[in-house]
């Protein structure tokens, strides 16, 4: 297992410009008590719905080399105070990241989540959830945040409205804008974005804690398609102190015989060239997370991944963690 990195922000504080910093009922840095362990979020997978390598790639060096392998995109929210854990998307590789879970911050209940905050319906994001079900866990009312459309989904759907009816999950309700209070020093805000909402609409999530705050923006079409919306990915950025935004493809061209203009995904590529102009500050707090798996900026060693980290930029890391 890779090891935990631990990122240490230097980053000046700033308000957000979207959601106030410290939303109801959360508590302030002065609020903390002396010596209190400090909670964070980690870094369960940064790879696209299919994770890496995909199914049905036949040439992969992950094939020959477990170390290069990723889990698909999720990250988790930590109080070590409190024993309290939550994960943000239920994905694929679920038993996975609940066993790296478990070791970094282990509990003594089963699952020991004290919820799951799902940013939309497709297949990366939300299918972990059979895990809960009576023929793995059979957990009981593992609270599941989720917007209107995404709750319709599971309540009307099988196999998802059976862990509805027995209760192995328990439905709570999520709406855009509203801070959720997770506890007296973290809240969980969904911000809307715009993506192929299908089945369900799609949201971003800002992790606020005592000192420091996170954005997670896995899925959304092209930041240009926000800015109609009244939102500019660089106000949610200038509010936090981590960015972790959608990074599914590095460069055009990537899919042969594609068109990734047509993609709903902002290319890497694309983005740094949008974010060119600004301070090195504001460049620093960004890690392109949701790697495809042709993505070449998944393996560190890669000329992507270089050209990234010398225009400011960062890519996630698997079990880094980011204090809040």
């Amino acid at each position: 297992m890779p090891r935990v990195e631990t990122i240490v922000t230097s980053l000046t504080w700033t308000l957000c410009l979207l959601v106030p910093l410290f939303g109801p009922g959360q508590a302030t840095a002065a609020e903390e008590a002396p010596g209190e362990p400090q909670p964070y979020v980690v870094v369960l997978g940064i790879a696209q719905d299919g994770g890496y390598p995909q199914a049905g790639t036949k040439e992969s060096p992950a094939w020959d080399d477990p170390s290069l392998r990723r889990l698909v995109s999720c990250l988790a929210v930590v109080d070590p105070a409190t024993s309290q854990r939550w994960l943000l998307d239920a994905t694929p590789d679920f038993r996975e990241q609940l066993h790296r879970l478990d070791q970094l911050a282990p509990v003594p209940e089963r699952p020991g989540l004290a919820g799951i905050f799902l940013t939309h319906g497709h297949i990366g994001h939300y299918t972990g959830l059979i895990h809960l079900g009576r023929e793995v866990m059979g957990t009981h009312q593992v609270p599941v945040y989720a917007m209107p459309r995404m709750a319709e989904f599971l309540r009307t759907n099988g196999p998802w409205n059976q862990l509805v009816r027995l209760e192995n999950i328990s439905l709570q309700p999520l709406r855009a804008g509203e801070p959720v209070r997770l506890n007296a020093r973290l809240s969980i805000t969904p911000l809307l974005v715009p993506h192929r909402d299908e089945y369900t609409e799609t949201v971003g999530l800002r992790i606020d804690g005592p000192r420091r705050s996170v954005l997670f923006i896995p899925d959304i079409d092209k930041w240009e398609h926000w800015d109609e919306q009244g939102q500019r990915v660089e106000e949610a950025i200038a509010g936090v102190d981590v960015a972790f935004l959608d990074g599914t493809f590095f460069a055009d061209g990537e899919l042969p015989g594609r068109d990734l203009s047509k993609i709903p995904h902002p290319v890497i590529t694309r983005t740094m060239k949008r974010f060119a102009e600004l301070p090195a500050a504001e460049k620093q707090k960004v890690r392109f997370i949701h790697l495809n798996g042709t993505n070449p900026a998944l393996d560190p060693r890669s000329e992507a991944h270089k050209t990234i980290e010398d225009a400011g930029f960062g890519v996630a890391r698997e079990l880094e963690k980011v204090p809040l």
